[in-house]
């Protein structure tokens, strides 16, 4: 049923959707800052209360295990009280953890307050990609969804940037207070934005929507009335008013579930936040000074945001799939010959540079392929009655592996066990793996609107 009171369509009709693109994308800021700045603050807490490898990843891991219960709760608040609303309310949490783990006074309490913050940044990870992919036109979703990840990689350049400045002066406290600027900017921006049409029309509130479509998808009279037809038919398609988690159970929903799934574990045992988390500390123990190691760092993050901004320009183009395929390869051989040179090599000047080339190598593969890409098909594979239940589940089972990886890399990397080429040699072998399940299971989404991507999903089963 239409509801006619609601705000003026032009007043929406006036908003710029670069902007609604800007702060919608900006959650991943928070997501990136607050992945990234744990590495440099890792360098400075370790001299002021001597940390184990299992404390390391203790600290290191909290943050997931915050995020997935953020994550998990997620789905239903979305559908509760909106996309745009549910990312605010993210935002707020994360000032809150951000400024408890600022003014921790021990070891155990910075953990408790860190898995606070991971709350926030779960709320945050799981909502992001499904607000924007349900705001971009299909031609562009692609891009627009990649843009997220460009605002990840540019919270962890900015983490490695405020760590290389502070890490010298012992200011770890301040390191952790920088994620509270764009968190504010992000709750300041969202109150200007709509909600997404796809929710607005699932309650009833069809001028918004109508109004929403025309500022995004810069349409209008039959173009739009086509648009809330093709939303409104999957919305009849089942009278559940709101997804449930068991609708994941359906037996058309299970085959896009398990690539969801697959693509969230993948894109962390593929290893990225083993080295994202732990860089500066490997550098450190291949022979590095501390202050060179953050500076590596910087290169490793200016690296990762020039191949994702390159995925804006080709993932709509060459697709989702090929993306994932490339990426694998690069990053078995990549972490195939780290290993090999840190197994081989004993001049720490030699082995050093040539760790960093490969390991900048190896994201440069892992942004082009596994970074956006995922969460781009997280976003589109899920029918719109679940969307937000299935993005929640992949976000929980994402940051579930998260936290396995970031917990487990100081005690299988430590040379008491695997030790860190060794460790090299099992990512490059998970990311093989990942490249043959990838090839078999894994169905291209590029140039389809979210409703024909459902509607084959429903043809299929």
């Amino acid at each position: 049923m239409t509801q006619t009171a609601t705000a003026p369509p032009s007043a929406l009709r006036r908003i710029n959707p670069a902007t609604l693109y800007f702060f919608g994308a900006l959650g991943g800021i928070l997501f990136g800052y607050d992945l990234g700045i744990i590495s440099g603050i890792l360098v400075v807490i370790n001299k002021v209360w001597s940390l184990t490898g299992f404390e390391k990843g203790v600290v290191t891991a909290s943050l997931s295990v915050g995020a997935m219960i953020g994550a998990g709760l997620a789905g239903r608040l979305c559908n509760r009280v909106g996309r745009r609303r549910t990312i605010m309310a993210a935002g707020g949490v994360v000032i809150l953890g951000t400024v408890a783990c600022s003014l921790a006074p021990n070891f155990d309490s910075l953990v408790g307050f860190r898995t606070v913050l991971g709350v926030g940044i779960g709320l945050s990870s799981a909502t992001v990609p499904t607000y924007i992919s349900e705001l971009a036109p299909a031609r562009i979703r692609g891009a627009m969804g990649a843009l997220n990840q460009i605002f990840i990689v540019s919270g962890i350049l900015i983490a490695f940037l405020v760590s290389y400045w502070l890490q010298p002066h012992h200011l770890w406290r301040w390191m952790f207070a920088g994620a509270i600027v764009p968190a504010a900017i992000l709750i300041i921006g969202l109150t200007l934005l709509p909600e997404t049409p796809r929710w607005l029309l699932n309650t009833g509130k069809e001028d918004e929507a109508r109004a929403v479509l025309a500022s995004t998808h810069g349409r209008e009279g039959d173009d739009i009335d086509a648009e809330v037809a093709s939303i409104r038919e999957v919305i009849a398609l089942d009278s559940q008013q709101s997804g449930r988690i068991r609708d994941l159970g359906a037996a058309w929903v299970r085959p896009m579930l398990f690539v969801a799934l697959l693509l969230a574990v993948g894109q962390q045992f593929s290893g990225v936040n083993a080295i994202n988390a732990y860089f500066p500390t490997m550098l450190i123990s291949l022979g590095f000074t501390a202050n060179t190691a953050l500076l590596s760092a910087i290169i490793l993050g200016i690296t990762k945001l020039a191949f994702t901004a390159w995925v804006v320009f080709v993932v709509d183009r060459w697709g989702r799939k090929p993306l994932l395929l490339i990426g694998n390869v690069v990053m078995v051989v990549t972490l195939g010959l780290t290993g090999w040179v840190i197994l081989n090599v004993h001049d720490k000047n030699t082995l050093g540079t040539l760790a960093v080339i490969l390991l900048v190598l190896y994201l440069a593969g892992y942004e082009l392929g596994w970074g956006a890409v995922v969460w781009v098909m997280m976003a589109e594979v899920f029918p719109l009655k679940v969307r937000s239940i299935g993005m929640g589940v992949g976000a929980v089972v994402l940051w579930a592996a998260t936290g396995i990886i970031t917990a487990v890399f100081p005690i299988m990397s430590d040379h008491n066990h695997l030790g860190l080429g060794k460790s090299m040699y099992v990512f490059a072998g998970i990311n093989a793996l990942l490249f043959v399940l990838t090839w078999l299971l894994v169905k291209e989404t590029k140039q389809q609107s979210l409703e024909q991507i459902e509607m084959s999903l429903r043809d299929a089963a």
